[in-house]
């Protein structure tokens, strides 16, 4: 397995995973196509076997008002059969340890028992606009303590605006 900065050839693999990793839900890939299409600044990484994405993370910018104060962690994605195996930690150690990610307050909206385990922790400020009362809402080396509205790329809110379908399926994440 490697380790290696996303790049254009592996783009339709990773986003095939992505797909596969967040299926039925399309709110992630729809995301990734998105940040993509616009040409955000983000900084994406994934783990390779035998020519094949396996894992995926990405850090797209996190705002103050106009200003750049840290960057968001989302998706983060594994291959559905091998979930459970330490891939998607191994990728995100790696990441955080990156230079552009390492110097950054980084913010993440999931599961606290996941990333705490990575130096993550609860936040009250700044507030998450897609999760009242930051009860999801984690960050890394943020001293931010001013209770303003943390701010994503608009692809984020444009997603986040469409109304979702349902599924009566449920799976585990």
């Amino acid at each position: 397995m490697k380790i290696r900065a996303l790049d254009p050839e592996l783009l339709p693999k990773a986003g095939s995973l992505v797909h596969h990793a967040f299926a039925p839900s399309r709110y992630e890939l729809q995301l990734f196509d998105d940040l993509h299409a616009q040409k955000r600044p983000v900084h994406e990484w994934c783990c390779i076997h035998r020519n094949a994405v396996i894992a995926y993370v990405c850090f797209s910018r996190a705002f103050h008002g106009q200003e750049v104060c840290g960057l968001h962690l989302a998706p983060l994605a594994v291959q559905p059969q091998l979930q459970g195996q330490g891939i998607g930690s191994e990728l995100l150690r790696f990441a955080l340890r990156q230079e552009v990610v390492a110097a950054q307050p980084i913010f993440v909206l999931g599961p606290a028992a996941f990333y705490q385990k990575f130096g993550f922790a609860p936040c009250s400020a700044p507030l998450c606009p897609f999760d009242p009362g930051n009860r999801h809402f984690l960050s890394l080396r943020s001293t931010i303590s001013e209770p303003f509205t943390i701010g994503y790329e608009p692809e984020f809110y444009r997603q986040a605006a469409k109304p979702k379908k349902t599924s009566n399926s449920r799976r585990k994440r």
